[in-house]
This record gives structure tokens, C-alpha cells and sequence, in this order.
């Protein structure tokens, strides 16, 4: 334990000799970060379809954060599909394992009258599902499940993407 203890001090302590802050780092006083602020401040558009709205949940659950109300002055506009491949098939050609891949393509605008394009770019995650011929309700509750855990991913990816990018902004302005 208390070799642990000491490995991540001394990564820590490297860390900081090189300029690394954390993406959510509060200001001095303790109030939230550059990031924090401006990902609380994006208005996350309707994502169309249920892995859709599943995503645009789980994106307002990492955008708001502590749940400080604040003015919104983006939208994040969304694509996303769901495909899936087989990767596990009998002899007589019935698949019994899916691969799952979800990718998104996202753009933040500003909510200015000229509605600026700021950034962009794309997430994807995969993930994989046994498919069992005689349990139905049982598939449809993993696929549920594991379209949530992509989503839950996504979101993680363009997350960290747009805190990045408020911090660069945030670099190249101060």
C-alpha cells in the first residue's frame, strides 16, 4: 500500500514538472474550471431514435456536471449509428456472438447570430453481445444494455474532446 502511495506521488510530482493540469481543474478560489463552466453552457440537440436519446442522456449527465444552471451559449449537434457485425458463427450459419459498434460525429456552434462553427469531430466504441435463439427477452435486455454502455462511452469521448478543446481556447486566449 504503501508503495502504491509513493508510485503515484512520484508520477504526480513528474506530472507537474511538465505542466500537466487536469482537464476539470477548479479555478484558485475553488469555483469550476474553464471546462466546467463552458461544458455546462452547451445546449445538446435531439439525437433521433432510442440509442439516440440514450446518448443524448448520457451527454447531459457529463455536460452539466454538478448541476449549476448556467446560461447555454452552444449547441452540440449529434450523429450517431449503431452497427453490428458477426463474429461468432456456426457451421450452420446462425450468429451467436455480435459485435457492436457505435460512432458519432458531433459539431459545436455557438449560439451567436451567425451560428459559428467552433469544432467538431467523432467518437466510437465498441462493444459485444452473445445472442442466445431461445432467450428473446434476454437479448433484447442485453442489447438495451450494452447500447447504454456505448452511449455511456460516447459520451465519455466527445466529453473529454470538448473539455480539451475549452482548455486550449482557454490557453491560447490567457
Amino acid at each position: 500500500m504503501r508503495r502504491r502511495r509513493m508510485l503515484a506521488l512520484a508520477a504526480g510530482a513528474t506530472l507537474s514538472g511538465c505542466g500537466f493540469q487536469p482537464v476539470y481543474m477548479p479555478t484558485a478560489s475553488g469555483k469550476a474550471g474553464v471546462a466546467q463552466r463552458e461544458l455546462a453552457a452547451i445546449q445538446v440537440d435531439q439525437i433521433p431514435d432510442r440509442p439516440g436519446q440514450l446518448l443524448r442522456q448520457a451527454l447531459q449527465d457529463r455536460l452539466e456536471g454538478a448541476g449549476v444552471e448556467v446560461a447555454r451559449h452552444y449547441d452540440l449537434s449529434v450523429s450517431f449509428g449503431i452497427g453490428g457485425e458477426g463474429i461468432a458463427v456456426e457451421q450452420t450459419t446462425i450468429v451467436t456472438r455480435l459485435r457492436m459498434t457505435g460512432s458519432a460525429t458531433w459539431t459545436l456552434t455557438a449560439q451567436d447570430p451567425g451560428r459559428t462553427k467552433l469544432t467538431s469531430g467523432s467518437a466510437r466504441a465498441i462493444d459485444a453481445i452473445n445472442i442466445f435463439d431461445t432467450q428473446i427477452f434476454a437479448a433484447d435486455q442485453e442489447t438495451e444494455a450494452i447500447t447504454r454502455r456505448l452511449a455511456g462511452a460516447l459520451a465519455d469521448q466527445i466529453t473529454l474532446q470538448l473539455a480539451t478543446f475549452f482548455r486550449k481556447q482557454e490557453a491560447a486566449s490567457g
